[in-house]
């Protein structure tokens, strides 16, 4: 049987001296996430206020979404079902023999 559920998105912005800055909020019913981002207006480019929210908005919302993507994770650990922690490898580049 299909299970259907609303999560309602709020975005707010504010614009202020060339800065923009949002911020989105996801209510799950169980947890409540913030999402935070910023645009900022070079000096030598025209100011178009809603490149500057949309550039704010969708790196609000991609925080947002790395959250919730933690969120899950971290629920697949508690339930066993996660795959292993990736190491913090690095992915080219000499090692310090000097060290």
């Amino acid at each position: 049987m299909a299970n259907t559920v609303d999560w309602p998105v709020r975005v707010s912005l504010v614009e202020e001296d060339g800065t923009t800055t949002a911020r989105a909020v996801l209510e799950t019913g169980t947890t409540t996430l913030t999402g935070h981002g910023t645009a900022r207006c070079s000096p030598g480019d025209p100011d178009v206020p809603e490149i500057g929210d949309e550039i704010a908005a969708g790196r609000a919302l991609k925080d947002l979404a790395g959250q919730l993507l933690r969120v899950a994770d971290d629920d697949l650990q508690e339930v066993g079902a996660a795959p292993p922690r990736r190491e913090n490898r690095m992915a080219y580049g000499w090692t310090n023999a000097l060290a």
